[in-house]
């Protein structure tokens, strides 16, 4: 595959003897693109022979820092593929260029970003674990293996084994005090064979971020019951595998460190991005209002609470603050009371005094 590199790189690629429509629908064939411009590098490494068919092992590398690709929070991410029979094999492998797509956008390593593909069927079978592949050429290469299950769809199961299998620290998964996300997106066509809904809450429920993209006769209940909140950033759905390559921007939104509150927000004061959204806070000596938004001066009168300012807290230091005025009250009343009863007992030892 003899290449000429100049001050722009082409690739001439020597391909009278590979039969193309078995590798066309992955390789990229880049030519007179430049570096600086792109930053993107195509080969195309063999095929080779299996069963009397030839298998392809096709891939597209991408050179660092392009802009494509964005400062992405560590992850330990894990896809879960449908490969059940209503999937056909063209449409698998469209399935299989997303992943591509999408690790290309991420940042991948020890200390970056770690995948996973659980694939399914009527069975589960996880292809590659967290800990397997830190490299984003490996874990395209190990993609690019992957083969469809066919028969039935056990989504439930394959969520159940996520959790329990890839979603292990002894699988790769980095601890909890580390704080690293850990994320699930799911991929199906069709409506699952097995319940969803409570092994998913599971999941959730141990930290795991759930997407769910559904393609074209799938369920959209299902999809929902197995999202993570709020179902509106995290349900997904395309009409076809054709076009599915369409959500790796959206995603590429959701999980790269883009400042959320820079492309806009409504808060009075103060914004704070999170992961797929932002929220409001106030500056010091303001509290923020009920619609989450704008915020009111702090009264003097209430102590600082995080959910209402003048509850419980603040009626106590109300009730000590009356008691220590009614007992301030009381002691300047005793005291004049002793102070008139003295007056009193002067006055008429006085008037004894005075010849009548």
């Amino acid at each position: 595959m003899p290449f000429k590199e100049t001050s722009t790189t082409t690739l001439t690629f020597s391909l009278s003897n590979i039969n193309l429509p078995f590798c066309s629908h992955q390789l990229r064939v880049c030519t007179s693109i430049t570096k600086s411009l792109f930053g993107l590098y195509c080969s195309v490494l063999y095929l080779t022979k299996m069963s009397s068919d030839l298998q392809k092992s096709c891939f597209l590398f991408s050179a660092p820092a392009t802009d494509s690709q964005c400062a992405s929070r560590p992850l330990d991410l894990v896809f879960i593929i449908d490969s059940s029979r209503s999937v056909r094999p063209i449409e698998f492998e469209k399935v299989k260029i997303f992943l591509v797509d999408m690790v290309d956008t991420l940042d991948i390593g020890p200390d970056a970003t770690r995948v996973a593909v659980v694939n399914y069927a009527s069975t589960v079978k996880i292809e590659f674990l967290l800990k397997d592949h830190l490299d984003k050429v490996k874990i395209k290469q190990a993609i690019n293996r992957i083969e469809p299950l066919a028969a039935g769809t056990m989504t439930g199961l394959a969520i159940k084994k996520a959790m329990d299998e890839a979603f292990t620290e002894k699988s790769g998964a980095r601890s909890r005090s580390k704080n690293i996300s850990k994320v699930a997106i799911i991929v199906t066509d069709g409506r699952p064979q097995d319940q969803v809904e409570q092994v998913s809450a599971a999941a959730r429920a141990s930290g795991i971020e759930i997407y769910a993209v559904g393609v074209d006769r799938a369920d959209m209940r299902s999809l929902r019951l197995m999202a993570s909140n709020p179902l509106d950033d995290h349900v997904f759905y395309v009409e076809t595998y054709g076009v599915i390559e369409k959500l790796t921007s959206k995603f590429r939104e959701t999980l790269c460190g883009l400042d959320r509150c820079g492309m806009g927000h409504d808060c009075e004061h103060i914004c704070v991005s999170n992961v797929s959204s932002y929220y409001c806070q106030c500056r010091n000596g303001y509290i923020l209002n009920e619609d989450k938004r704008t915020c009111s001066l702090k009264s003097k009168n209430c102590v600082e609470v995080i959910e209402d300012p003048c509850k419980c807290e603040a009626r106590l230091a109300f009730q000590k603050q009356t008691q220590a005025s009614l007992q301030d009250l009381t002691a300047k009343h005793i005291l004049l009371a002793s102070l008139c009863s003295s007056c009193n007992y002067v006055n008429t030892f006085i008037s004894t005094l005075i010849p009548r």
